[in-house]
């Protein structure tokens, strides 16, 4: 099988080559080095908040927010259940119980209506993750949270960049995460990011992050912690990235752009249902989805397997509800999230996806689609 054009790829078209070969310069490659802070300061800057400390990876990072958050034992977090699994895997790793909650079928995202109704007396926080990257209506979630007394972190792995009403996703909640694995808009190869509000609660992070060592007494581990951090190597990767991540932005939203309109005619036959188009909520398609509005899963992995074949087109499938997975099932239904789960494609995205390619993919997702309805 001759695969033409990737789901997604990293794009390193900056100055990552240049860093990376000045950090091996200096002799600075494990945990230390200018271009961490560089990279820090950076995300930082971007989110508009005071820092950010970087990490190994997202899942890493979502640990330690949930940790700073002081997340316990026989605590409930409620997460969406159309989600990767990293969301949820973090809330148990702290030996607290994820609660899985529906999604908005239009938004794709765990609305602050279904977060509602799943609160219970053991309710500490909120884990809301803005889905490939659209952004969720975190403003109202976060105001459930206030109201609740409860925290908020924003899963923003798949949502570097986005904003609700100019104001960046990431930004709204008590703590928040980055991924900047691969496939994501930007990247470092592994690594992630995570920001937490309170200055004391960050402090804390800081020292998890690094096997739990006191920040001003070298060799003192006052508390037990994890090696979580990033290397140097990976934030001159990341300073690269990010240096660039205007132009990755825009590259994602003309293709974005240009697949919703090359898709439009499927949409209005009713056979393919696009990311909304939501006031003041600019997404920053990490990939471009879409949903089949019938079939269920053997249509659309019949689809997939045929845009593969015979096209080259590779696609990815929308996340397993985590509702179904061994570790997590209940056996509760989220119609929302199955159907969903069931119908959902991720496209080829990824910067310097030029339009005539864009064309020829929706050329073929287009004759496949109505072929099989």
């Amino acid at each position: 099988m001759n695969i033409r054009f990737q789901v997604s790829k990293p794009v390193l078209c900056g100055n990552e080559r240049r860093y990376v070969i000045d950090a091996i310069d200096s002799g600075w490659i494990s945990s230390n080095g200018a271009y961490l802070q560089k990279f820090e300061h950076a995300i930082a800057k971007m989110l508009q908040v005071d820092e950010c400390l970087s990490a190994s990876n997202g899942t890493t990072a979502l640990h330690l927010a949930c940790l700073a958050l002081g997340l316990r034992a026989g605590e409930e977090v409620i997460v969406p259940s159309l989600t990767y699994v990293a969301s949820a895997n973090a809330v148990r790793y702290c030996g607290a119980t994820p609660v899985f909650v529906d999604c908005d079928l239009k938004t794709w995202n765990a609305s602050a209506e279904f977060i509602e109704r799943a609160w219970t007396p053991r309710t500490a926080g909120v884990l809301a993750v803005h889905l490939y990257g659209l952004p969720t209506d975190v403003a109202q979630i976060a105001e459930l949270c206030r109201d609740r007394g409860a925290w908020l972190l924003e899963d923003c792995a798949e949502s570097l960049g986005a904003k609700v009403f100019g104001r960046p996703a990431g930004s709204f909640g008590d703590a928040a995460t980055f991924s900047f694995y691969g496939n994501k808009t930007i990247s470092t190869g592994e690594g992630g990011a995570v920001h937490v509000r309170d200055p004391a609660r960050r402090r804390h992070a800081k020292m998890l992050r690094g096997q739990g060592m006191d920040l001003e007494r070298r060799y003192w581990h006052p508390i037990l912690g994890y090696n979580y951090r990033m290397t140097n190597i990976a934030g001159a990767i990341g300073l690269g990235q990010i240096e660039m991540l205007d132009f990755h932005l825009a590259e994602r939203r003309r293709i974005a752009k240009r697949y919703a309109e090359r898709l439009h005619p499927l949409e209005v036959e009713g056979l393919l249902q696009l990311p909304a188009q939501i006031a003041g909520y600019e997404g920053t398609y990490w990939l471009f989805s879409a949903v089949l509005t019938a079939g269920g899963e053997k249509r659309r992995e019949t689809i997939m397997r045929y845009l593969a074949r015979d096209y080259g087109i590779e696609t990815r499938p929308f996340f397993v509800p985590m509702h179904h997975l061994p570790m997590y099932a209940s056996g509760e239904k989220l119609p929302n999230t199955e159907f969903l789960s069931a119908h959902g494609i991720n496209f080829p995205t990824y910067t310097g996806l030029r339009d005539e390619e864009i064309d020829e993919i929706c050329a073929a997702i287009t004759d496949l689609v109505r072929r099989s309805a």
